[in-house]
């Protein structure tokens, strides 16, 4: 994917004839401090929104119910474990000594619950904490939603050398309703996003490195040379791609769609260094070794997240390979199938998990299909009180609507098709990459139509979604004075865009504030937030 015209924006050029590195690598904005200092200022902002207030509700809501259980069983025993009825009172009370002695039989890998464990230790560590409180097993999910704020502003940053549009990109992120309150509950989605947001980044910084060092092999006359180094970005990737996937399977959809992304990267940029003839150097030395630093890598990283369950002997089916030894495993001597049966176990318990997703199909009031994501028909009422007094009014609400900013995925809905037109016109690598991470996060999801899903499986394709929307708004203000195309003309109406768009995103997540923090307001406050019959009851019948 590589820019066969110049694009209308965003990278400044001088008039200069440019260097093969200035092509190949335009340089980041300087001073570098300003845009880390405005990345972490927006970063900053974001986790304060997440960190005020995160202990209520102060109890177990929606599906906390299994991962902040699985959590604290992990940080236990090292696997999850079965939990008697009344767990959830006794979580609430801090009271521990809940577990009976089985292992438990979970659909989904262990990073984000070890995570979010480690989030409510660290948190019981502090003068003021407690361990498997409310805010203790949330706390992870507002660190990390923070972090992936930082991470995306200088992802943008990064990509289209702007500060403006970095920080831009952080702050829309910042404000979304459904990054806020997936960063404000124990799930495991909010941590799927991050790992594969971790994973992005680093590609888009091997790409720039790989693109300098073919530069600089071209302009000391060496344009023919292959070798570029060890890409220890790549192999970052692909281990923040195995933690995705150690998190949820559908992140292998993104390890697929990455792993030719980066390999595309390749070879547009030796075409762009002059190479001639690429095709068998770039396989040997860019396709194969990114297999191995994507796939091989991201698999070993998967398999190690397994770790506690592989040394436990009470995990759920862990001696299922030693209760099955027939045939050619009984021919194995001892120390080979202490190796070998928890590997088999652990393969077994892999076809059961696939067995239980591919038959869940089960009805529930807000689930959803792939189509209504994108335009938030569908929300879910994670959390509603109508009994709450104390706000002034005969009746009282409070409510957590796990719901996407209209102002941010309605306008992304075009911002997105501007990104289509963008690639197909220039086939400029932003736009590609961009396209690439929402088809990763939406399209897979329509092979399953059947299958009971939810607005929050959306999560991990919002970053990019958000990155259509601040390029967007780059190409729509043009490049900047030092540009010869600069246009003060297009620069006034696109920064008048750029400020009714910003303008919107931060008036939106205003108003929903309230329904998505489970503040005690009037019932009519409540009322008039919910705008569409399916925001209340989802697919039930209206009550």
């Amino acid at each position: 994917m590589t820019t066969t015209a110049p694009p209308p924006g965003l990278t400044p050029e001088s008039g200069a004839t440019p260097t093969m590195r200035a092509r190949l690598v335009p340089p980041m904005p300087r001073p570098a401090w300003i845009g880390w200092l405005g990345a972490l200022l927006v970063a900053v902002f974001a986790g304060a929104l997440r960190f005020i207030r995160l202990g209520e509700p102060a109890q177990i809501y929606f599906d906390e119910t299994y991962y902040a259980k699985d959590a604290f069983a992990l940080r236990t025993f090292g696997v999850e474990h079965e939990t008697v009825d009344n767990a959830d009172d006794l979580l609430a009370q801090g009271v521990h000594t809940i577990w009976t002695g089985a292992g438990d039989f979970v659909v989904h890998p262990p990073v984000a619950k070890w995570m979010i464990a480690g989030g409510d230790y660290l948190w019981s560590l502090l003068p003021f904490g407690a361990s498997m409180s409310p805010t203790g097993w949330r706390v992870a999910a507002a660190f990390f939603g923070a972090l992936s704020v930082l991470l995306l502003a200088r992802i943008a940053t990064r990509m289209t050398r702007s500060v403006l549009l970095g920080c831009s990109a952080g702050l829309v992120l910042a404000l979304d309703g459904l990054h806020f309150t997936m960063s404000r509950i124990a799930m495991v989605d909010l941590f799927l996003t991050f790992w594969v947001l971790a994973g992005f980044g680093c590609l888009v910084v091997d790409r720039d490195r790989a693109r300098a060092r073919l530069a600089d092999l071209a302009d000391s006359g060496r344009a023919s040379a292959g070798w570029l180094g060890v890409r220890w970005w790549r192999l970052a990737a692909g281990v923040c791609l195995g933690l995705a996937c150690g998190t949820k399977w559908s992140a292998l959809f993104y390890v697929a769609a990455f792993g030719l992304l980066t390999v595309a990267w390749d070879y547009g940029a030796r075409r762009s260094a002059g190479q001639r003839r690429v095709a068998g150097r770039w396989f040997l030395l860019d396709a194969v070794p990114a297999f191995v630093q994507i796939v091989v890598v991201g698999a070993a990283t998967y398999l190690a997240t397994w770790t506690g369950w592989l040394l436990s002997p009470i995990g759920w089916g862990r001696q299922w390979a030693a209760e099955h030894t027939t045939g050619v495993w009984a021919e194995l001597p001892g120390p080979v199938l202490a190796v070998v049966n928890p590997l088999r176990s652990l393969a077994h318990y892999h076809a059961e998990m696939l067995a239980f997703h591919s038959d869940l199909s089960a009805q529930h009031d807000y689930a959803s299909r792939p189509w209504d994501w994108v335009i938030m028909r569908i929300p879910v009422a994670f959390y509603y009180d109508g009994d709450q007094t104390g706000c002034g009014a005969a009746e009282c609400s409070s409510a957590i609507l796990g719901i996407g900013s209209p102002a941010v995925w309605w306008l992304s809905i075009a911002a997105s098709l501007v990104m289509l037109g963008w690639w197909v016109t220039y086939r400029d690598w932003r736009a590609g990459a961009v396209l690439l991470g929402i088809a990763a996060g939406w399209l897979p999801w329509f092979a399953y139509p059947e299958r009971t899903m939810f607005v929050f499986y959306a999560l991990p394709m919002l970053p990019f979604l958000v990155l259509a929307l601040v390029l967007s708004l780059g190409l729509a203000m043009g490049p900047g004075a030092a540009d010869p195309r600069y246009s003060p003309r297009r620069r006034v109406i696109g920064g008048v865009l750029y400020g009714v768009v910003m303008l919107l995103v931060v008036a939106n997540f205003g108003y929903l504030y309230p329904v998505l923090s489970a503040e005690v307001i009037p019932y009519e406050q409540w009322a008039d937030r919910m705008w569409f019959d399916t925001w209340i009851f989802g697919n039930a019948t209206p009550r």
